[in-house]
């Protein structure tokens, strides 16, 4: 029951996700599919006239339209004090669109380029409880704005609940490139948020928007449709154009689970309940006897069973309280125990009353049904006619715990599969760190300069994405190209050491050069970019971006930046260092990680010593890649061997049962010479007998699941005939650990004890 209830929260906490925000039903964001080389691709980035025009043109439809930026570290400063934290750039309707309770000041505030609102923790841990209201702070070292709003925190399982910091949207697109990106319907940067007025259907606003981009797009085929906000979390993931699943197959997965282990426990009171019914029969004859109607001992019995799971829920409770930390840590939660809902209390209750229906339907039917004449004329023999059920009870247990094992096999094979997958590059020693002030932006080539010579560093670059990531895709045109042709590889703009300092290969040409001016001009492709325009010697030949002719210079081994069970994006590197944000570092192989930190934090405390020194280990945000499979992996684990163990209990008692029932005809075997070998063999080959037969079951069940399953990833592992094999053996060597002291207890007992008591 704690188990059943513990995955009931997590179930909730996913299903519930969002719900938070009262709008709920009326809040979609806005997506693209954009169809290149007849293969369609679902994006959540859009460009920002799409915006203004759903603004302006689409009042009708839209209550609220609001564009806002990925979210981003920003460092925020008063006086001394400085935090790190995860902000957005938004226009002024997004408070609005996502229902933000004000702790103080105006939701509407962000309409003032100069204000921005504060989650209520930063608030607090910025100004130690004085009223934030109308104070001034410095945000990444550059731009003073005033708190205009505190808005209470939003939950853990919510899109944007690590979202601290809004700032104005109208201040973003003042300046830089993003002021140029205001009309440029080809430029996708940002994500576009909408509330839809009460009455409006988004099938009918899908049809209305669908095709906005089609006149100011010209080498591409885009689409836009809503995505609800209910589907966020649970149906992300996208194939050619539709909803192809997502989390939603994990929380059926873990939800099953919970239902299997809950009946797991049922089928050990069913089956040690009419085990049992030697103990019970002479009651129920005599009762039947005296008058008791068979309605009268069901009711009884149910009721019997009640009382043993309204006990059993009491204990529930308790380990649920103890055990919902350490489930929170490996299921990466915040969930907490709902003392004050009601309708917990209810469904609690709910639960608890099924659950003894369950447990208690089959033995008080079966124990209601005996026969007085036989019992009381001593003809029954207990457990003789529920022995086939009983059977079958235990076959089902062993099947569902088998195939949670083999299931847990083949996520962590996958996993592990996909961690060793070549990535093209050495991500250990690796470190990315933002250039989110102008003391870093501006400094540059003296950071790198004296990073250097520190002698811990073997070189540093600039890049608009991360190693794991590739943050922007634009189309390309070429010389001879089908024009029904639309390809839109990533673009990655890096600086002259990019290159050396992840350690890619360069497989022909050569790399950028600071010997070649012209490389400002020049393209690196990676084999997958070159495999999809189809140049046999693609180094010299020209490809046309953004209104400009690129010579490629080079071509380099295909790099895993992305996910690891996909194949790796056809990826163009350009040599543009005033388009980064990022700063990748290589630490020397031979110095440790800390020394190495020890020496680089107070060279970037030297040039931006009002921010807090933050980066990221390239090595950790590949690993966070394989999060959910891991996390699977876990949870499945867990429930596995709770699975296992529960079916050994029953086992174990069963295993009991039968041989108390066989004492006189293991004593007379005794005395006839039988082996304690001999006997415990004869004990234990039925049970064998029924797991084998569970192995049967759950192999060719569990292989059509797990196949179903890896069918998502591009890149997976093969399903091992081994991992079967193996599963069954353990299963066995299982069931024979769990009977073998029931089996050789009744072995080695004195036959004279066991033949004196039927004299």
């Amino acid at each position: 029951m704690s188990v059943a209830i513990i995955i009931g929260f997590w179930v909730w906490d996913e299903v519930s996700f969002n719900r938070y925000h009262k709008q709920y039903d009326r809040i979609a964001r806005v997506m693209v599919n954009a169809t290149n080389n007849n293969i369609t691709y679902s994006g959540g980035t859009v460009s920002i006239p799409m915006g203004y025009e759903l603004r302006d043109k689409y009042k009708d439809d839209f209550k609220h339209v609001s564009l806002a930026t990925h979210m981003g570290t920003h460092i925020i400063a008063v006086g001394d004090k400085q935090l790190s934290q995860a902000g957005k750039w938004v226009q002024e309707e997004f408070p609005e669109i996502f229902t933000l309770e004000m702790v103080a000041g105006n939701a509407n505030a962000l309409k003032d380029p100069s204000s921005i609102l504060l989650a209520q923790s930063v608030a607090k841990s910025l100004f130690n409880g004085i009223d934030p209201l109308n104070k001034t702070v410095r945000i990444d070292s550059k731009t003073d704005f005033k708190v205009a709003g505190v808005y209470k925190d939003l939950p853990h399982n919510t899109t944007h609940g690590d979202v601290k910091l809004l700032l104005p949207w109208d201040k973003y697109v003042s300046e830089g490139w993003v002021k140029n990106a205001q009309t440029q319907w080809d430029n996708h940067n940002c994500q576009l948020f909408v509330q839809l007025h009460d009455q409006a259907e988004i099938k009918k606003i899908n049809d209305k928007i669908k095709n906005i981009p089609t006149p100011h797009i010209t080498n591409s085929r885009e689409e836009l449709f809503l995505h609800p906000i209910n589907k966020w979390h649970l149906y992300s993931e996208f194939k050619e154009g539709q909803v192809a699943g997502g989390r939603i197959s994990l929380v059926w997965l873990i939800g099953i689970i919970g239902i299997f282990v809950l009946l797991l426990a049922c089928i050990n009171f069913m089956n040690l309940s009419t085990a049992r019914s030697e103990k019970r029969s002479k009651e129920v004859g005599i009762r039947k006897t005296i008058g008791s109607l068979r309605r009268q001992l069901v009711l009884q019995f149910l009721s019997e069973s009640l009382i043993m799971v309204l006990l059993a829920g009491i204990i529930t409770v308790l380990m649920v309280l103890l055990s919902l930390p350490l489930f929170n840590r490996l299921s990466d939660k915040l969930m907490s125990f709902p003392w004050a809902n009601p309708i917990f209390w209810l469904s609690l209750l709910a639960f608890t009353l099924f659950t003894a229906l369950i447990a208690g339907s089959y033995p008080a039917f079966y124990l209601s049904g005996f026969k007085p004449i036989k019992v009381l004329k001593g003809s029954f023999k207990a457990g003789q006619e529920a022995a086939l059920p009983r059977k079958v009870l235990v076959v089902i247990q062993f099947t569902v715990s088998i195939a949670l094992i083999i299931g847990t096999a083949i996520v962590y094979q996958q996993i592990q599969f996909a961690s060793n997958r070549p990535v093209g590059y050495t991500r250990e020693g690796l470190i990315t760190i933002e250039m989110n002030t102008p003391d870093i932006y501006n400094h540059y080539n003296a950071i790198r300069n004296e990073l250097l010579s520190t002698g811990v560093v073997s070189d540093m670059a600039q890049s608009n994405s991360a190693p794991t990531e590739v943050w922007s895709n634009n189309f390309i045109d070429w010389k001879g190209k089908d024009p029904a042709m639309k390809v839109s590889p990533g673009t990655i703009a890096v600086s002259h050491d990019f290159g050396n300092t992840l350690g890619w290969k360069i497989l022909e040409g050569r790399d950028f050069s600071r010997d070649f001016p012209s490389d400002t001009g020049a393209f690196i492709l990676n084999e997958s970019a070159v495999r999809l325009i189809r140049f046999e010697s693609p180094v010299g030949k020209t490809l046309r971006w953004l209104n400009g002719e690129h010579v490629i210079v080079g071509v380099v081994k295909d790099m895993v930046m992305e996910s690891p069970y996909q194949p790796i994006r056809p990826t163009i590197f350009h040599l543009n260092p005033g388009w980064s944000r990022l700063i990748t570092i290589r630490i020397k192989e031979d110095v440790s990680l800390r020394d190495g930190l020890a020496k680089i934090e107070p060279v970037f405390k030297k040039f931006n010593p009002g921010s807090p020194f933050v980066y990221k280990l390239t090595e950790d945000e590949y690993a966070k890649k394989f999060h959910d499979e891991k996390r699977i992996g876990n949870l499945t684990t867990v429930f596995a061997l709770l699975a296992v163990f529960i079916s050994c209990l029953g086992l174990f008692g069963m295993a009991s049962f039968v041989a108390a029932q066989r004492t006189k005809e293991i004593g007379i075997r005794k005395v006839l010479g039988a082996s304690v070998f001999g006997l415990w063999k004869m004990l234990s080959k039925d049970f064998v007998f029924l797991i084998i037969i569970s192995c049967g079951i759950a192999i060719p069940i569990s292989f059509y699941i797990l196949n179903e399953w890896l069918q998502q990833y591009e890149y997976r592992t093969p399903i091992h005939w081994w991992i079967f094999v193996t599963t069954s053996v353990g299963a066995i060597l299982i069931t024979l650990l769990t009977v073998t002291y029931q089996s050789i207890k009744a072995a080695i007992a004195n036959p004279v004890t066991s033949l004196k008591s039927d004299c």
